[in-house]
């Protein structure tokens, strides 16, 4: 089979969607299928093109097997409702003739995956002119979450995009996301069931484990054996509502056995170092390499998984799998009812979001009660691996690919 991949996040970027990316376009180009990608230079979530790349120069490299173009994009250094607009038009616009030349290969599916919606149009084109199946796959609804998360809020522009978004996901072969409360927003969408596809994001969970010794972030960081960590990991945006840990961290500046870690970068980083000025409980890293991942995920007694309450269902965040599997518990903010309050209705705690209370309630219970923290634990790691593993998962989309043809 020939397939081609169009999003504008890829390998080698370390988190979210150009994570997954990279791993399915790889581990199907080992399964004997022939891959290519048309993507943009590694940026996320630094929000700063990495070395090596250029972000005005178009270029073509072999990852893995796959054969990848990197297609110019202009990224902004602070970002607004505007500036990322232009930021994924630059793109869009700049990859489109790339993707045409594509069209002499004549693949058998395209998949474009959201965000950037900008991009389904051209992938419809040229799905059209080689007569290739159109697949979307919707990591995040960016439509939605632009306007409930107040990056833009003209309501009238609101009714021409979602207008646009309704047509153009009426005429793929196949729309896909990743959790059961996504496809439900599909069907919303006029998405017809027998055209959606369920693909989660997955975990490798014989790279990512609980550990039987002590991860050696904690005495890199100088953090006592007898605090327990409550760990951010990923990436520091708007969407998380992040202020909640600093906020939390404040109240509970005076505990001895409760410490905080802020792993990553993003959009909004400065303004939360500025917002945790003083504050010495909290201990924050950069992003950290693939290869430290388990030792990083393994550091937590807690992972934290905030969340804005505008912001529910709209995303699933990919960092979950990675903490599921590594078997720790997880403290996140979601209503009831909502698709992270079930996957972690066994192995985590959930409290309303934005809600700095019971946010602060959770973690002083959590700190206190070790037993309950190795049973959500350990319920944690077996979802992990009877749900979330790569192989499974991919050997499933796999399965969908073929049958779409």
């Amino acid at each position: 089979m020939k397939f081609l991949v169009y999003g504008i996040n890829y390998a080698p970027e370390l988190t979210g969607i150009g994570k997954y990316s990279g791993e399915m376009a790889e581990w199907l180009s080992s399964r004997g299928h022939e891959v290519r990608v048309v993507t943009a230079p590694p940026y996320y979530p630094q929000w700063q093109v990495s070395k090596n790349y250029s972000s005005w120069r178009f270029s073509r490299e072999s990852l893995g097997g796959v054969n990848v173009w990197r297609c110019p994009l202009w990224v902004p250094v602070r970002t607004s409702g505007l500036k990322r607009i232009l930021h994924l038009a630059s793109f869009a616009l700049s990859s489109f003739p790339i993707m045409l030349s594509q069209v002499f290969w004549r693949p058998n599916v395209i998949l474009v995956v959201e965000p950037p919606l900008f991009c389904a149009l051209t992938n419809l084109i040229v799905s059209w002119f080689c007569g290739a199946r159109s697949w979307l796959h919707v990591q995040d609804f960016e439509v939605d979450a632009a306007f409930e998360l107040g990056i833009l809020s003209s309501p009238r522009l609101r009714r021409m995009v979602l207008k646009a978004e309704h047509w153009l996901m009426s005429k793929f072969v196949r729309v896909s996301t990743v959790s059961d409360q996504m496809l439900v927003r599909l069907g919303s969408k006029g998405v017809p069931s027998e055209r959606q596809i369920l693909f989660p994001n997955w975990a490798d969970t014989n790279h990512l484990y609980p550990l039987e010794s002590p991860s050696t972030y904690r005495e890199e960081l100088g953090i006592l054996a007898s605090e327990i960590i409550f760990l951010y990991s990923g990436n520091m945006g708007e969407k998380q509502g992040l202020e909640i840990v600093i906020d939390a961290a404040r109240r509970l500046a005076d505990r001895k056995n409760v410490a905080f870690v802020m792993c990553g970068q993003g959009a909004a980083y400065s303004r939360l170092r500025e917002l945790a000025d003083g504050l010495s409980n909290i201990h924050w890293l950069p992003l950290q390499p693939l290869d430290k991942l388990n030792d990083l995920l393994n550091m937590a007694d807690v992972h934290l998984l905030p969340q804005r309450a505008d912001a529910a269902d709209l995303v699933m965040p990919s960092k979950l799998t990675g903490m599921l599997a590594s078997g720790r518990p997880v403290l996140a903010t979601a209503f009831e009812g909502t698709q992270i309050a079930k996957v972690l209705e066994s192995s985590g705690v959930i409290v309303p979001p934005e809600d700095v209370d019971s946010f602060v309630d959770a973690i002083v219970r959590l700190a206190g009660n070790a037993k309950q923290r190795q049973k959500l634990g350990k319920n944690a790691r077996d979802y992990a691996v009877e749900n979330l593993g790569r192989d499974a998962v991919l050997a499933r989309f796999e399965e969908s690919l073929q049958e779409c043809l």
